[in-house]
């Protein structure tokens, strides 16, 4: 217990190196933090007072990492508005079943394909289909890109995959951890997570001007842990449910961003996103193992490819659906292609069923590479969109819909 202020000292060190070095690099710092993370760890070792391990600070360091993916989507909420969100409520709801049914249709063949049982396949359906919520918000954020068109749909769809997530856990858990599941338990899950966003955005609206009033604070003190105290008593609320916290977070985002305090709140903010988000992608680093990850290499390869195609044609189908651009619907498809710490979710489900090991490190390497590729694609967008373009003709057939709608 000594040593916990100099090992967080040391992955906070650490953590700002990875980012001095990508801001030299000018690459997405989302990668150098995980790769950091990973390079140490338990794995690694102990020189002189710097214990590279993390043993004692571990728990800690996974706290204030989950904090970070609270700011991070609190933030996103506060960048948008429910308002923006309730217009687009239908297409989300296409976009978003489109998106599920693709990846998860995916998922259910590659794993049966790969020869695992049917809990197994299960499993890996679970893992190829959820994005990473924390590393979008951040890709949006650090991108500048709640303003796009397509950021209602990329929202929207997180949400979407969020009622989705609650009812497979519930499935998946009875299957896997009891062999059974009750019908009954499943739908009053999936009922309480979507009653709970929908109740919380509708009250949220209507309690704009109340807000308004009881958020008029002189003291900054006061006003900051007003706002902190209502982050995290919806989020942590949202975890009794069976709603992400994160999720949580978002929705009370979205609704104070509707008030007139909007900007104060996002100023007291900033700087807690920016410190504990960049301590989640460490920690999330953390728990992979670089020397446990070799058996899985081709599977996690394959399943990347899979992946890569499926979010491609989901992006594209959920994009066009709601009248998008060619563009932006390609812009979908890329930013929510990361995969993190809902994977993990699954994979832990997987290890405390007793099901196949190798589960373990397949969806650490592919969670990893999709973590890495992720934001790397997402800024890449433009330049991805032209060599698209070359093959698909996208502009070709937009120019073509352009030229009847003006002919009629």
């Amino acid at each position: 217990m000594n040593h916990i202020i100099l090992e967080v000292g040391l992955a906070i060190a650490l953590i700002a190196l990875a980012g001095l070095l990508s801001s030299k690099l000018r690459f997405s710092v989302i990668p150098f933090y995980i790769l950091i993370g990973m390079a140490v760890g338990p794995h690694s070792v102990e020189l002189w007072h710097l214990d590279f391990r993390f043993i004692e600070s571990t728990p800690l360091i996974e706290f204030m990492g989950r904090l970070g993916v609270l700011f991070l989507l609190f933030y996103l909420g506060l960048e948008f508005s429910v308002g923006r969100l309730v217009k687009s409520g239908r297409s989300i709801a296409i976009g978003g079943t489109i998106y599920i049914g693709i990846n998860f249709t995916l998922g259910l063949v590659f794993g049966w394909a790969s020869g695992f049982p049917l809990q197994e396949t299960l499993v890996i359906a679970g893992i190829t289909t959820i994005s990473s919520s924390a590393i979008v918000a951040k890709v949006l954020v650090d991108l500048k890109r709640a303003a796009n068109p397509e950021t209602e749909m990329i929202l929207g769809i997180i949400m979407f995959e969020d009622v989705f997530l609650a009812v497979y856990i519930s499935i998946l858990s009875g299957l896997v951890l009891s062999g059974s599941a009750s019908i009954w338990g499943v739908t009053m899950s999936a009922l309480i997570a979507l009653g709970f966003m929908l109740a919380l955005l509708i009250v949220g609206r209507k309690a704009v001007p109340l807000l308004n009033k009881l958020l008029n604070i002189r003291s900054n003190e006061v006003f900051g842990l007003v706002i902190f105290a209502g982050l995290f008593l919806v989020a942590g609320f949202s975890e009794t449910i069976h709603v992400a916290e994160a999720i949580g977070a978002l929705l009370i985002g979205l609704v104070l961003a509707e008030t007139e305090h909007m900007k104060r709140i996002e100023k007291l903010i900033l700087p807690f996103r920016d410190f504990f988000g960049a301590i989640f992608f460490f920690s999330f680093g953390l728990t992979i193992d670089p020397t446990k990850l070799g058996g899985a290499v081709w599977l996690s390869l394959a399943a990347v490819i899979l992946t890569l195609i499926g979010n491609f044609a989901a992006g594209m189908l959920a994009g066009r659906s709601a009248g998008l651009s060619s563009k932006a619907s390609v812009n979908i498809g890329l930013t929510i292609v990361a995969r993190g710490e809902f994977s993990i979710i699954m994979a832990n489900i997987a290890k405390t069923g007793s099901l196949m090991p190798i589960i373990q490190p397949f969806a650490a390497l592919y969670v990893l590479i999709l973590a890495i590729l992720g934001p790397l694609l997402t800024k890449e967008n433009k330049f991805i969109y032209k060599v698209l373009d070359t093959v698909f003709r996208f502009s070709k057939a937009s120019t073509k819909v352009k030229a009847k709608a003006e002919n009629s």
